[in-house]
């Protein structure tokens, strides 16, 4: 039974580290609790309540939830404390001896946080004891089950559509799996009810939000092509994006469908993590350079205004020297838009840690550098390519006297002058002319058509 009453004029500060898939779910915390009286605190006020959702993808980003966790104790003394998400997962014995942290959510908890907020509430003392721990509730990998529905938009224009969780793959680097438990989905029914939600609330554009999307289905024996087609009739909606696509998830008939469909923007984010095959088979991918290649290329057949975006991994145990500059190459040959570059990072429990070489830290940032200047140049020629075009452009809502912002079907972003920009045009789609770059802040002007 949870007590909505104990909870009326209550105030509440959110913070979320991490994945789109996080700032999805925490969305549909802060409207969960809204809707039992809890208002978010401004930023210059102490919340009665801070959630923190964690990300443990990196050592970097665990240290980073601990600076978080602290921070948010230090400015909302007194405040009750939850944290859940990835490192609440992996580490929650850990979260609940950390000062001023009164609860701490796993993976398969999380879906009822308010209850579990509901029962704790009465019980910590609001003066709290510097020796006292919070309480944690996780279970282990294989009794993740729950999945927590998640479509809301927070303060953003774009919705984000929570449509799986987890990951059967076991990577070599990788701690999501253990994290979030086995792969898992709703139905496309219940889904596509959702996007009607959303569109009955104005919303113009929904991002496919998962850990593994493409692998969507081992639940309910649906594919995610199905949901695809599911999801492009629902009236009013007028864009989709897909979030993020395993290689040898994408089906040749999903790239087909996506370049003639109605909503279906031409915008991929593909995960290679390594242009060299040596190293793809050290890490169980389960695709090569090869296939990888094909999607590519066939995506840019289909569609040949298509962005790109590719994840790479820099300095992974057994990347010699060679390997990396096959990866290099690699990426140099492909008609991609953006890297996303990550440095690898140890993490304990992972099979990778069995593998003799290791990159030191130098020659690490010596390798992001290389490929992050690489993506530059692949970023600004595809949008040096679009100058002088016009396009539709969803906007989204800016302050008073600045520029507004917004993406082009095909994810350029795109700034309109504070002399132009109306605050009637947050949630927007308008045509514009692409004009120059804005190289501080990494768009392309625009004027109104």
């Amino acid at each position: 039974m949870i007590d909505t009453a104990a909870f009326q004029g209550k105030t509440a500060k959110f913070y979320t580290l991490g994945c789109k898939l996080n700032f999805s779910e925490t969305s549909t915390f802060a409207r969960t609790l809204y809707n039992m009286g809890v208002r978010e605190a401004k930023k210059t006020e102490q919340a009665d309540i801070c959630l923190i959702n964690t990300c443990s993808v990196t050592e970097v980003a665990d240290h980073k939830c601990r600076q978080i966790i602290h921070r948010m104790v230090r400015q909302n003394p007194g405040a009750f404390v939850i944290v859940t998400g990835c490192y609440a997962q992996l580490e929650s014995a850990t979260v609940a001896k950390i000062e001023g942290v009164d609860l701490v959510l796993g993976s398969n908890e999380k879906a009822d946080l308010v209850q579990y907020l509901s029962d704790a509430w009465n019980k910590v003392d609001s003066a709290k004891e510097e020796a006292q721990e919070g309480e944690y509730h996780s279970v282990k990998t294989k009794d993740i089950k729950s999945f927590q529905a998640s479509c809301s938009r927070g303060n953003r224009t774009r919705y984000f559509l929570k449509v799986q969780d987890g990951c059967n793959y076991f990577c070599t680097y990788c701690t999501i799996p253990f994290a979030r438990g086995f792969s898992r989905n709703p139905t496309i029914q219940s889904l596509v009810a959702q996007a009607e939600e959303a569109a009955k609330e104005g919303g113009k554009e929904i991002v496919l939000t998962g850990v593994n999307i493409g692998d969507f289905g081992k639940t309910t024996g649906e594919r995610f092509l199905d949901l695809v087609k599911a999801l492009d009739k629902v009236e009013g909606i007028q864009r989709y994006r897909i979030s993020s696509l395993e290689p040898d998830l994408i089906d040749d008939d999903l790239i087909a469908y996506c370049a003639e469909s109605r909503a279906f923007m031409p915008h991929f984010h593909i995960p290679l993590q390594s242009g060299s095959d040596e190293v793809l088979k050290l890490m169980h991918r389960r695709y090569d350079t090869q296939l990888f290649a094909h999607k590519i290329r066939l995506i840019k057949e289909k569609m040949p205004r298509a962005f790109i975006g590719v994840d790479v991994m820099v300095g992974s145990r057994g990347e010699r020297p060679e390997y990396f500059e096959d990866c290099y190459n690699f990426l140099n040959s492909l008609p991609i838009t953006q890297l996303h570059v990550f440095p690898y990072s140890e993490r304990p429990g992972t099979a990778a840690l069995s593998i003799p070489y290791v990159v030191d830290d130098r020659e690490k940032k010596h390798r992001a550098h290389k490929l992050l200047k690489l993506s530059d140049e692949k970023t600004r020629a595809f949008y040096a390519a679009h100058i002088g075009q016009e396009a539709n452009v969803l906007f989204e809502k800016a302050a008073r006297g600045k520029a507004m912002h917004g993406f082009t079907d095909n994810y350029i972003r795109v700034e309109l002058s504070p002399a132009q920009a109306k605050e009637e045009y947050d949630n927007q789609i308008l045509r514009v002319r692409l004009g120059e770059f804005n190289f501080d802040q990494s768009s392309l002007k625009a004027d109104l058509l």
